[in-house]
């Protein structure tokens, strides 16, 4: 992979492309012999409707990295926009509208409400958007993922496969513009992880959506077209993966 030389110039060049414009993006937390750099100074520059795979050793800052796009922590420095928005610059109220509004979420722990049915867990996000056709179109989306016949269902009567693919209509059923996806796979055996990626990059394609996605699968990463790389808070790496046997671009 080819590291690119100046990852900042696309989000200067063509901010009305970029979904994501991070410039030397830095985030650091407190730790019992003092602070400890996470990120040292990232950019990236992720175009709207681009899939991408990021990989690297535990530890390397990959979800620390996501933390940050979603709004979910703040920088230490740097600059970072996603959708338009200077994030450093909204406060709690704003970052949890930013969220609602731009954002979907899909972590290796499926996060699901226990109290709640399946169609109550997608219908969530829609309500606190105000949106009056909220159960309709969370019944739609379970749809969407082949759950149609489990609205009434709580995650306890669930199988894994079935509980992520209730996470991932409720992080796609607003439509968002950015898709952050966690080892969504992780807790999965992997005929079932198969299954709920090839329908998150269905339903990545077909709503055109910006995904970011962190695996330590190399085939899955190869899906997304363009891989980042990130080692000791740093990107060491940014470019075209070669799709690997059996595997296909979204859009090929």
């Amino acid at each position: 992979m080819d590291t690119i030389a100046n990852p900042r110039s696309l989000a200067e060049t063509q901010p009305d492309k970029s979904l994501i414009a991070a410039q030397d993006l830095r985030f650091k937390v407190a730790g019992a012999a003092g602070e400890v750099n996470i990120l040292r100074g990232v950019d990236l520059a992720v175009r709207r409707g681009e899939a991408v795979g990021l990989v690297g050793p535990s530890g390397s800052g990959k979800t620390s990295l996501l933390m940050l796009l979603a709004g979910l922590e703040r920088p230490s420095g740097g600059r970072l926009r996603v959708a338009g928005q200077d994030l450093a610059a909204l406060d709690e109220d704003a970052l949890a509208r930013f969220r609602r509004d731009h954002v979907g979420i899909v972590f290796q722990a499926f996060h699901l409400i226990p109290t709640m049915t399946a169609l109550e867990n997608v219908a969530v996000p829609l309500e606190f958007a105000g949106r009056r056709d909220a159960f309709e179109r969370a019944e739609a989306a379970l749809a969407a993922v082949g759950l149609g016949h489990r609205l009434g269902h709580y995650p306890w009567q669930l199988s894994g496969g079935e509980q992520q693919r209730v996470a991932l209509a409720r992080a796609t059923v607003a439509e968002p513009p950015l898709l952050l996806a966690d080892e969504p796979t992780g807790n999965l055996d992997r005929a079932t992880g198969q299954q709920v990626m090839d329908l998150l990059f269905d339903l990545r394609a077909r709503l055109g959506t910006t995904l970011l996605l962190i695996t330590h699968d190399s085939r899955l990463a190869a899906r997304c077209g363009r891989v980042v790389r990130m080692e000791d808070g740093l990107i060491t790496g940014d470019g075209p993966e070669r799709i690997a046997e059996g595997c296909e671009h979204p859009g090929a």
